[in-house]
């Protein structure tokens, strides 16, 4: 299933893919001859990222020398593979070590010069190598780029002509032959992606990802590994045809290149995202993926607008307004780096619409009032990281994050099941290391408890975005009790709180606290100078303490009642922010 949804995103790609056998490979160096064979100077192409250049896809090595179209490194191009910084390095010597090499390429150009005698490129190079020796080299090592070009002698290199525009690595016509010379060995066999019979690969081609080995593999074959059956070996035993190969591997590496924006990484984890047709729905669903969970390093002025602009794709796509059908598919890949091969650690298949629901639900898990002007976006995985981890010193804190918790939110999301025990006890753990700050009590930690508890206990209550007076459960009421505590000492002594110095012990064991406050709290009151402020704190206490059951607060809060504690304080704070922006607009108004 993953390989045929990979060679479906090959065929949807159109003319925004590499044709069939193609590959965009970086050049480094071109060597610059003119039409007779000499060379002229050495070229550099693109700095250290390198020149892309379409040409024919490098063929996979073994131990045989294969040479590349018209571009190598320069063990195959100059018979080079290392030069040392010193006047007396041997390069006869260096070049006799790597006789195999070159002479396979002089060999490759001398194919080619058979059956294309009249290209510009071939018959050029061509005469190069018929004169190539080691006084070619000491002509060469007088470039002035020469020192630089040493730098690049393990990257690709080709070779370009005077007069004539391009590079003989991306010569049409020499990439026609190429594609020509292929095997056409008659062996066939079904392949399992197409359900057609058609020459099968011996070994798929590798695909690497940030963290493995660069020959790594999605689909690999072993010999003599116990997996051969009826006699047959490597690919014949799960056939797999050249086209289907080269398609579903070429959609891989797509997904999976620097700049794709169908991916983010966890930790070690790769994850790649795509849907099944290029429809508006589909491709605004794959950007506003990456606008939520990928990594980019660009400005942007206000984060709400493009979490809010996520929030409204998908709304539409769940609510029709937004086309899509049932043949509509979204899939997501995970993969990590393993010794042998590329390791599959998630697949998810789903339609558009119920993807966009999952969404939405963690979306409406992850909602909780907000009173705050600047408010920042809480629901993308960054925002909910860096509210439960360690931030160092300078700020830094994406080492400290807790092994796997990342990987496991992210599944939490796309499959609509509860969240991580890690991510509550991290966000709980956090509140009391910080119990002083005032940001310890911020909007994201409030709304990952929420969302914890909500899909975590679906038999109880379910916490509401903002304040609700009918919730009568115990850590809730002793966490609004609180605020309203905390909140009479600060308005009596203009700005101390309690919360610095009982909050860690009220919200856990309430019933050795509770009292202590409550008797403070009765000298706070008498401070205050406003008559109505008294009554009104006054009518809020006994509104809590009459949900008090009459055995009084409880000795002790589980770790679930101790986030409701948290969530109940945040929800009172807010009410009372709110009332204070009714009275300054009524205010306003009376003026």
């Amino acid at each position: 299933m993953i390989l045929k949804a990979l060679y479906d995103y090959y065929n949807r790609c159109g003319d925004d893919i590499v044709p069939m056998d193609m590959a965009y490979v970086d050049f480094y160096y071109s060597i610059v001859l003119d039409k007779k064979g000499n060379f002229i100077r050495l070229e550099p192409l693109g700095g250290d990222s390198g020149l892309p250049l379409l040409t024919f896809r490098p063929e996979e090595r073994t131990s045989a020398p294969v040479p590349h179209c018209m571009g190598d490194h320069a063990g195959y191009i100059l018979g080079l593979k290392e030069v040392k910084a010193k006047e007396n390095f041997d390069y006869a010597r260096e070049m006799t070590r790597n006789e195999k090499t070159l002479t396979a390429f002089k060999k490759d150009i001398e194919n080619y010069f058979n059956i294309l005698p009249n290209n510009s490129f071939v018959q050029a190079i061509h005469a190069f190598y018929k004169k190539f020796s080691l006084e070619t080299i000491n002509t060469i090592k007088h470039d002035s780029h020469w020192v630089d070009f040493c730098k690049y002698l393990a990257k690709n290199i080709t070779f370009s002509v005077i007069g004539i525009n391009g590079y003989a690595a991306s010569d049409n016509e020499i990439l026609q032959v190429k594609k020509q010379s292929k095997s056409n060995e008659n062996k066939k066999a079904v392949c399992l992606i197409t359900g057609v019979k058609e020459k099968p690969v011996n070994t798929t081609y590798s695909s690497f990802i940030l963290g493995g080995k660069s020959n790594a593999k999605l689909v690999a074959f072993q010999v003599n590994s116990g997996y051969d059956s009826y006699g047959k070996k490597m690919g014949l035993n799960a056939p797999i045809s050249e086209e289907a190969e080269f398609k579903y591997t070429t959609a891989l590496l797509k997904l999976l290149s620097k700049n794709s924006r169908n991916k983010f990484r966890i930790g070690d984890r790769s994850f790649i995202f795509w849907a099944s047709s290029n429809s508006e729905a589909a491709e605004q669903t794959e950007g506003s993926l990456f606008d939520l969970l990928g990594y980019t390093e660009e400005e942007v002025d206000d984060p709400n607008a493009k979490i809010e602009q996520v929030r409204k794709v998908f709304t539409a796509i769940y609510s029709g307004s937004l086309k899509t059908s049932l043949e509509d598919r979204f899939y997501i890949l995970g993969l990590a780096p393993n010794s042998a091969r590329i390791a599959v650690v998630y697949w998810s298949e789903c339609s558009l619409k119920e993807f966009a629901g999952k969404i939405l639900c963690h979306f409406k898990d992850m909602e909780i009032k907000d009173t705050s002007k600047d408010g920042k976006p809480y629901m993308a995985i960054d925002s909910m990281l860096s509210a439960v981890t360690r931030h160092s010193n300078d700020g830094k804190w994406r080492n400290n994050i807790t092994p796997n918790l990342t990987e496991s939110i992210v599944k939490s999301i796309f499959q609509g099941t509860p969240y991580p025990f890690t991510l509550f006890t991290a966000c709980i753990r956090r509140i009391r290391a910080e119990s002083g700050s005032k940001d310890a009590i911020r909007i994201a930690r409030m709304a990952i408890i929420k969302a914890y508890l909500n899909r975590t206990n679906s038999n109880n209550k379910k916490i509401e975005i903002m304040l609700d007076k009918s919730n009568t459960n115990q850590g809730y009421l002793c966490g609004r009790l609180f605020a309203v505590l905390d909140k009479i000492q600060v308005d009596a002594n203009g700005g101390s709180s309690i919360r610095e110095r009982y909050m860690n012990a009220a919200s856990a064991t309430p019933a050795s606290v509770f009292a202590t406050i409550l008797n403070l709290s009765s000298h706070h009151m008498e401070k205050l100078s406003n008559q109505g402020k008294k009554i009104f704190f006054e009518k809020m206490k006994q509104e809590i303490m009459d949900k008090i059951p009459a055995t009084g607060f409880p000795a002790h809060l589980d770790l679930q009642d101790q986030g409701r504690f948290f969530i109940g304080y945040y929800h009172q704070k807010q009410e009372f922010f709110t009332k204070k922006e009714e009275e300054n607009k009524d205010e306003n108004i009376n003026d």
